[in-house]
């Protein structure tokens, strides 16, 4: 870990969180994931090894808590009250993000699998259905893959393999889930465009989009990208 001295509160906090993947770990923790699998998940290219160091340093530093986990079996990972006091600090680093390097984004290169794993954490339980609901999702790219998110007893599992129930609601598309997810564009006017196609019972088509939270920088996403197709350059 770098080593930047003592003289200065940012040097100070650089030493905490300013190494490669770091942040993005905090951002998990901030979201909700406290398992290690489930962590490393949402990390799509960390290696096992490096998260279990990057984890000890969050520890050592004050920022990480380790817990028995309700089952008896395996370990949580929870932000201490110095850890959730970098909720903030996320927040505005991606806010940042969206504002000076919007043009650099590149939504649609987030694989299906990692994709899926963010939306069936941004959801909004008071919302589902009363009963179990099975969502079968149709990725046409980069590969066709299908994925299955279940949403049962206020919680979401992620399937990549038939969950063995029968499926409620399907949408298919190409890369408009990612888009919609990220804030480029509202799910409605994905399906009014055509590029996210919903077939069901009207009433769970139309609820569908109300079960998730979407990013949580989906609105200053959504404004950014306005202003930029409002831009001379766009004209």
């Amino acid at each position: 870990m770098a080593d930047y001295g003592s003289y200065c509160p940012v040097a100070m906090a650089s030493e905490v969180i300013a190494d490669r993947w770091t942040p993005l770990i905090i951002r998990e923790l901030v979201l909700g994931n406290t398992r290690f699998n489930d962590i490393a998940r949402g990390l799509p290219g960390i290696s096992r090894s490096l998260l279990v160091q990057r984890l000890r340093h969050l520890e050592k530093t004050g920022v990480v808590e380790t817990w028995l986990a309700p089952t008896g079996r395996g370990s949580e990972y929870h932000l201490t009250p110095a850890g959730r006091d970098l909720e903030r600090v996320i927040d505005s680093l991606g806010r940042w993000a969206v504002e000076w390097l919007f043009e650099d984004f590149r939504p649609h290169d987030v694989l299906p699998t990692t994709l899926m794993w963010w939306m069936h954490r941004r959801i909004d339980p008071a919302r589902f259905p009363p009963h179990r609901t099975v969502i079968e999702f149709r990725h046409t790219a980069p590969d066709p893959q299908t994925i299955w998110l279940v949403l049962d007893r206020g919680q979401a599992s992620v399937c990549l393999q038939h969950p063995g129930f029968e499926t409620d609601v399907a949408a298919a598309t190409t890369a408009a889930f990612a888009e919609v997810f990220q804030g480029y564009q509202r799910w409605s006017e994905a399906v009014d465009a055509g590029r996210i196609g919903v077939a069901g019972p009207p009433r769970l088509a139309a609820a569908l989009p109300t079960w998730f939270l979407w990013s949580p920088w989906a609105e200053v996403t959504r404004e950014r990208a306005d202003r930029a197709l409002s831009s001379p350059a766009h004209r």
